[in-house]
């Protein structure tokens, strides 16, 4: 039996509670569904929220209480640990924030980085690395706690600094309540480019189809950046399930391939740099790295919409070093270590007060802006129509 029949055999005996959560999501990642997919699935179940770790009996019959009730005590974790091991995506924090903190709080720090959400999935799952803190995507936090990968937060007794938090950060769809994450960065994706070559604002994503910057353009090597940016392109969600709509994304990825250099990811920044690449889909904090370097780079969500997105502060369940954990947490909650941390990523700090201390603040979605900006969310049973398409545009 292939992969794939196995994978949605898989699916509906989760869908008809026939398998457990966390069974289903090892087998699948076992099948090599990609993390993504195995939480567009788990939402398209009704998991949009992280559960907790243990499920709660229903109440027996009766008429219901006057309040609701009390939320579960946080943990008590202990006396502080002398050492903590971080596993972060490169180029993530200011030069000087671990040395810092080691000097100040006495706990010596190991700090590890990698490349992607999978990448880190992977190691968790196997126990490896022995990891107190990682730093998910938004929707990863979802798979991790559906996992019971996660430890609860205690912000209460230790994380004082959550008072910090700006209101748009906190209750987040993929962690009702925070129960798990101390959000981190956010930021946004949309189109860096060279004032000195391109004097004219590209304000919308229709400058990849232009012919007279043939291979002096890249997108993002990423299914649902581009896909997405085609639909917003068209008027339509980024997080369309409509054949019809998918598409008329896909003739266009498709023709703009043809004007592009590559598609390409964080790599790109270089060859803004050097001006080898005039106009690139990028991440805003990426594009402000590449302006330290270079003035002439600069960056603009395009007038018709695209992703906003949060990473968090999360802690293993298997971390050694709980306690050590939540100190470095409440640590990057003080706005002044926050800023520093924003000054060198170039990316939106959730620290609110922490953003008078930035030499170039990213400011806050407006009511207007967030209209035009979505989260990536549930693709339902649309992930394998989507994989078809982006393999398609990658082929074509």
């Amino acid at each position: 039996m292939s992969n794939e029949k196995q994978l949605r055999n898989a699916f509906l005996d989760y869908a008809t509670g026939r398998m457990g959560r966390r069974d289903f999501i090892r087998g699948a990642l076992a099948m090599g569904a990609s993390v993504t997919a195995v939480a567009t699935m788990l939402q398209a179940c009704g998991d949009s929220a992280p559960p907790p770790a243990a499920e709660t009996p229903p109440p027996p019959p009766g008429p219901m209480p006057a309040t609701a009730p009390a939320a579960p005590p946080e943990p008590e974790l202990g006396e502080k640990e002398g050492e903590l091991h971080i596993y972060n995506w490169s180029d993530y924090i200011a030069e000087d924030t671990v040395a810092n903190f080691e000097k100040e709080s006495g706990i010596k720090v190991v700090y590890d980085t990698y490349e992607s959400n999978e990448e880190m999935v992977a190691k968790l799952q196997v126990g490896a690395g022995g990891y107190d803190i990682v730093v998910p995507t938004g929707y990863i936090v979802t798979v991790l706690a559906a996992m019971d990968l996660l430890q609860p937060l205690s912000k209460g007794r230790y994380i004082p600094n959550w008072g910090n938090v700006a209101g748009l950060f906190k209750d987040p769809v993929f962690d009702k309540g925070n129960l798990f994450g101390v959000p981190w960065q956010w930021g946004t994706t949309g189109i860096a480019w060279r004032k000195d070559k391109v004097p004219t604002p590209p304000d919308s994503w229709g400058v990849f189809l232009d012919p007279a910057l043939k291979n002096k353009m890249t997108m993002m090597d990423d299914m649902r950046d581009v896909i997405g940016a085609w639909l917003r392109y068209r008027g339509k969600s980024l997080n369309s399930t409509v054949d019809a709509e998918l598409q008329a994304a896909k003739a266009d990825a498709i023709a703009a391939k043809g004007n592009l250099k590559a598609f390409i990811s964080a790599p790109v920044k270089g060859q803004l740099v050097s001006g080898d690449v005039w106009i690139a889909q990028l991440w805003n904090g990426d594009t402000m790295q590449a302006k330290a370097e270079q003035a002439e780079i600069e960056y603009l969500v395009p007038k018709e919409g695209s992703t906003i997105w949060t990473d968090s502060l999360v802690i293993p369940k298997s971390a050694p070093h709980k306690r050590a954990a939540h100190e470095f947490m409440n640590y990057i909650l003080r706005p002044e270590v926050a800023a520093s941390i924003s000054n060198f990523t170039g990316y939106g700090t959730p620290v609110e007060p922490a953003m008078a201390m930035l030499a170039q603040p990213v400011p806050y979605p407006s009511g207007e802006e967030l209209s035009r900006l979505e989260y990536q969310g549930d693709l339902a049973r649309a992930t394998e129509l989507w994989d078809q398409i982006w393999t398609e545009i990658k082929a074509s």
